[in-house]
């Protein structure tokens, strides 16, 4: 089985080296991995061009989103792919070395799931906190959200993911949610593996550290999410009730 892993970046060359020698370290060796950079204004094309075996897409066409850029990162990407399994991977996080290897077989074994979802090792600068995917305190519309690179799909569903998925109305709200969302609702062919797999990386730069849990920001991102949601259900005809946790976030943020 082919599998493509496709890297979305935007200025990481800090860490691109790590990201690519974790797919050249991987135990299972079919694989192609196609790198887009972003218009990034940092060293991160000459890092990666120094890489063999890596397709690289040069972007030169921005929006102001960044959620905006990270969708299109990766539908430009998987066009160009060949793999049947895609496996999606922001450029400042890396893998397991036998991710790669368990999602292949995880696939093989379940030939009817269409989307699995594993769990991130969090890095920080100075130690590793193993997510155990713990549930939210109170119900939700959405369970644990999985970092977009604790992500893999088969490539036939491709179209009709990314067309549900793409809408550029609601631009807190990014793809990890977004394909969460389509997986509960829409496909339902998915499954959650209590296996850690993906780096995900927390630093202050990036995109999560602006979102502190409870912080102003995240309420905003929150009710954006609700907003995003309603909008899914009424596309896709399906029941919408306001529950504890919409009309909290809606509460909280009419005073910020």
């Amino acid at each position: 089985m082919k599998t493509s892993v496709v890297i979305a970046n935007f200025n990481s060359e800090k860490y691109i080296e790590q990201c690519i020698n974790s797919l050249k370290s991987q135990t299972y060796k079919d694989l192609e991995i196609i790198f887009f950079d972003d218009n990034s204004s940092d060293n991160s094309l000459n890092k990666i061009k120094k890489f063999s075996n890596v397709k690289v897409i040069e972007n030169k066409i921005q929006t102001n989103y960044g959620s905006l850029n990270q969708l299109n990162a990766f539908k430009e990407s998987i066009n160009h792919s060949t793999g049947e399994l895609i496996f999606f991977l922001d450029s400042d996080d890396y893998f397991h070395e036998k991710k790669i290897e368990t999602l292949v077989n995880y696939f093989k074994n379940n030939d009817k799931t269409k989307i699995v979802f594993d769990l991130p090792i969090n890095v920080y600068e100075n130690s590793n906190y193993i997510e155990k995917g713990n549930k939210n305190l109170f119900k939700t519309y959405w369970p644990f959200i999985h970092p977009t690179s604790c992500i893999t799909i088969k490539k036939e569903i491709f179209n009709k993911l990314f067309e549900s998925i793409s809408s550029k109305e609601f631009t807190d709200v990014w793809m990890d949610l977004r394909i969460c969302i389509y997986a509960q609702y829409i496909l339902k062919n998915f499954d959650r593996i209590n296996e850690n797999l993906t780096y995900y990386r927390r630093t202050g730069s990036n995109v999560s550290s602006k979102f502190k849990k409870y912080s102003k920001n995240w309420w905003k991102r929150r009710g954006q999410a609700h907003q995003y949601f309603y909008s899914f259900c009424i596309n896709n005809n399906i029941r919408f009730e306001k529950n504890l946790d919409y009309l909290l976030t809606k509460f909280i943020c009419s005073f910020i």
